[in-house]
């Protein structure tokens, strides 16, 4: 180990001999596993605020004008009149429901969690580069989320754009309700989300780079760890462009200016907007907006290739080939972001250069799903919880990215925008595949967060009925959309062509609110298991990867004495030179032992 890494170790251990107070331990916390349960806990509460929302609209649509008495009780008289749900409403509600589940939830509850707990931890770090700063960005988070919490209680009712927030409706406050005053603390909080996602990233970059214990060679890394490392380095990259487009369209706003308006009329009047495309707004949005998909998902596929090299117990298949993979995406995917644009006016010729990007993306996520399948091949699988929903996330990568194939070819694109085929594709590739992903993480790396196992026959409840009512929700939604049902409309039955579809809004509903409810039986799980979970041992997985070197009993530095230096590589499983099936990262190598090839 470096003179340099002996110094931060010692620096550690003089620094906190000193008892640690209520709240420097558990709110300004500047422990990267701390932080790292905190993103979560404040990722669990938003992911419960973003589920209601679509159980509500979800209702709205199986049963438009009935009345409910907890809508009435939810949303007030002023939005459900009687215990009918208002028009206006339904927008707001699939518009944050959007946000939060996207940003809030698996964004930061997913990336901000695992980045957190497992990069020092896997790396074999003492912390982040950036104590501070990781509690910072931790804390700009909160604000932002409690700030897009508090845009629910404005009068004139929340942002209700849809979360792409497309001007002129988000740009005129006088546009629709929802964009006065709600809209305003949406951008506000979607400002400092970001800069929390920035700092939270150059962090993580940083650490990965700099503090990597003795031998821990960048092609000795799990595949968690150069997950998240790629997943940062995308966030650097987009996240800045979504600033500048929030930024503007606070200035198109509240200043004047014009870049997203043109000649607008309201009412009769015409407004002295001139000069300003909204088309620049969709750029803008969906340069970050396409890579925000691999934010989400990439972590998600990490932590997959972690959980299903363990529980195979055989090492990972083609681990060169999965980070090519993990490089390939992220460089493809800050290059097609025109496919959300086809039916945007844009030219011809600039669609087929996008269809023709967006359908190479497509050859790296085969080939990480092929090697997830080929690592499960004729292994000893231990079907626990964490790889149920591990092989999850593979099944439902595999049905939603096909459905991705359809949407990124220009003339296909154009029949089914805007229907529930789109939103059937991207909440099975993106929202569901990386729950599950968060699922996986959360299952597998309970013990190491809180010293305790989660209840394993909860944990198959939660996994069977969650993924039967994944597929019972979105698989209907494709022929739906097939149909021609638009998106974001809070009724369809002004249209006698879509009244043969209502039986299924009605079938995808029941899947939905039984799916949801039995999301209590996780938090149960989740929260008992905190105080009253069975005691876990170092290594309860029997896995190789560092952090199940590190003790139980969660100290600040993660080791006591010398942090463990690195000999092998992370998925040394039934290795034949060894009498045991794993062999972790920091044993050394044998006499004539090989290096396994990799």
């Amino acid at each position: 180990m470096s003179a340099e890494g002996h110094d931060h170790g010692h620096d550690h251990e003089h620094e906190h001999h000193h008892k640690d107070t209520f709240i420097t331990k558990y709110i300004f916390s500047i422990d990267h596993k701390m932080i790292a349960k905190q993103y979560l806990l404040t990722g669990i509460i938003m992911g419960v605020i973003g589920v209601g929302m679509s159980m509500l609209f979800r209702m709205q649509l199986a049963w438009p004008e009935e009345s409910f008495k907890i809508f009435n009780i939810l949303l007030g008289d002023k939005f459900a009149p009687n215990g009918v749900m208002a028009n206006d409403i339904y927008l707001a509600l699939v518009t944050i429901h959007g946000t939060i589940m996207v940003f809030f939830v698996l964004t930061a509850g997913l990336s901000g969690t695992f980045s957190n707990l497992l990069i020092p931890l896997q790396i074999g770090a003492r912390d982040m580069a950036s104590g501070f700063m990781n509690m910072i960005s931790y804390w700009l988070f909160f604000l932002s989320s409690v700030i897009m919490v508090c845009s629910l209680f404005v009068e004139a009712g929340p942002a209700s754009a849809g979360w792409t927030i497309y001007p002129p409706l988000s740009a005129l406050p006088q546009a629709i309700p929802g964009s006065g005053m709600g809209m305003t603390l949406w951008l506000v909080s979607m400002a400092i989300f970001i800069a929390s996602s920035l700092m939270g990233s150059l962090n993580y970059v940083v650490t990965v780079i700099n503090l990597r214990t003795k031998g821990m060679s960048m092609t000795r890394l799990p595949l968690t760890i150069w997950a998240f490392f790629v997943t940062a380095i995308i966030g650097i990259v987009s996240f800045p462009v979504l600033l500048s487009a929030a930024l503007l369209l606070i200035f198109d706003r509240s200043f004047g200016t014009s870049f997203f308006l043109s000649d607008i009329y309201i009412a009769g009047e015409v407004l002295h907007y001139q000069g300003g495309s909204p088309v620049l707004f969709e750029h803008l949005f969906w340069f970050l907006g396409h890579p925000e998909v691999y934010i989400v998902l990439l972590p998600a596929l990490g932590i997959t290739s972690e959980v299903i090299a363990t529980n195979s117990r055989k090492p990972i298949f083609g681990y060169r080939a999965m980070i090519m993979s993990i490089l390939a995406i992220a460089f493809l995917s800050t290059i097609v972001w025109g496919h959300h644009m086809f039916i945007s006016g844009m030219n011809p010729f600039l669609g087929s250069v996008f269809t023709f990007t967006t359908l190479l993306i497509a050859i790296p996520s085969a080939v990480k799903a092929f090697n997830y399948i080929t690592t499960l091949w004729k292994g000893n699988l231990q079907l626990n919880p964490a790889m149920l929903f591990s092989i999850g996330l593979v099944s439902t990568f595999i049905t939603g990215g096909l459905t991705g194939i359809i949407l990124g070819d220009s003339t296909l694109d154009i029949n089914v925008h805007d229907t529930y085929f789109v939103v059937a594709h991207f909440h099975l590739v993106m929202g569901i595949s990386a729950l599950y992903g968060m699922f996986a993480g959360i299952y597998h790396w309970f013990p190491k967060m809180y010293g305790r196992m989660l209840n394993k026959n909860l944990g198959y409840v939660h996994f069977w009925v969650t993924a039967v009512c994944a597929y019972g929700v979105f698989f209907p939604m494709h022929f739906i959309g097939l149909a021609g049902l638009p998106r974001r409309y809070y009724t369809n039955t002004n249209f006698p062509l879509f009244d043969d579809l209502q039986n299924v809004n009605v079938l995808i509903t029941t899947f939905a609110l039984i799916g949801g409810a039995f999301q209590l039986v996780f938090l149960y799980n989740f929260f008992s298991s905190i105080f009253y979970g069975k005691r876990t041992v170092q290594n309860p997985w029997k896995s190789n990867t560092l952090e199940w070197t590190a003790p139980v009993e969660h100290i600040h530095g993660n080791w006591p004495g010398e942090i463990p230096e690195v000999h092998r590589w992370p998925y040394d499983y039934s290795n034949p030179a060894h009498d045991v099936d794993f062999v972790p990262q920091n044993v050394p190598m044998k006499e004539g032992e090989e290096v396994l090839h990799h």
